[in-house]
């Protein structure tokens, strides 16, 4: 129940919370300038680049693109902050009622955290969607030629996901799902 910051794994909310917006996974997506550039991981979007709604999702989910994050926000809801409610209004959904989103992409921000609870809460709600699950346990996203990071998903018996993430503030992070004999955890 403690208070931390959750680096990366925050792009759980932040993918479920897309594909609950009802966005067409197949629209194009011309990559602002805002997103052009934002710092740690990215898959390295340039400013004016097409890119598919679900493109930008596995490039957020897979290679931990903050890039990604920033061009989805912006995408659905048009700023960061309408995105940020979006997100805390999802997590709420979801029975995590100890934790506050500030960012799309979990880089450090003040008011920015969660719990290991409402964390687990919040991928149990998540893996519910099955496109949500299928985007997570990909090892490798073949139109854009991108590796899952997700070590877990060919060293674990089972692995089907679900997303790491490292800052400084944060350390590392893992939240990790997976199936034996039909029960999943």
């Amino acid at each position: 129940d403690t208070r931390l910051p959750m680096a990366s794994t925050t792009k759980i909310l932040t993918a479920i919370s897309v594909l609950e917006a009802g966005v067409d996974l197949a629209k194009t997506v011309k990559i602002p300038k805002e997103a052009a550039g934002v710092e740690g991981s990215s898959v390295y979007l340039k400013e004016g680049d097409e890119y598919s709604v679900g493109d930008l999702l596995y490039g957020l989910m897979l290679r931990s693109g903050n890039d990604c994050a920033v061009a989805l926000a912006l995408e659905v809801d048009g700023s960061i902050e309408k995105f940020s409610t979006r997100m805390n209004r999802t997590a709420e959904k979801a029975g995590a009622f100890n934790s506050r989103f500030r960012t799309p992409h979990g880089l450090p921000k003040s008011g920015h955290y969660t719990t290991a609870v409402d964390l687990s809460l919040i991928t149990s709600y998540a893996m519910q969607n099955p496109l949500f699950c299928s985007i997570v346990s990909t090892k490798y996203y073949q139109p854009r030629a991108w590796q899952n990071k997700n070590k877990m998903l060919v060293q674990y018996e089972g692995a089907i996901g679900v997303k790491t993430g490292y800052t400084k503030e944060a350390g590392k992070c893992l939240v990790s799902a997976a199936e034996r004999e039909g029960m999943r955890l």
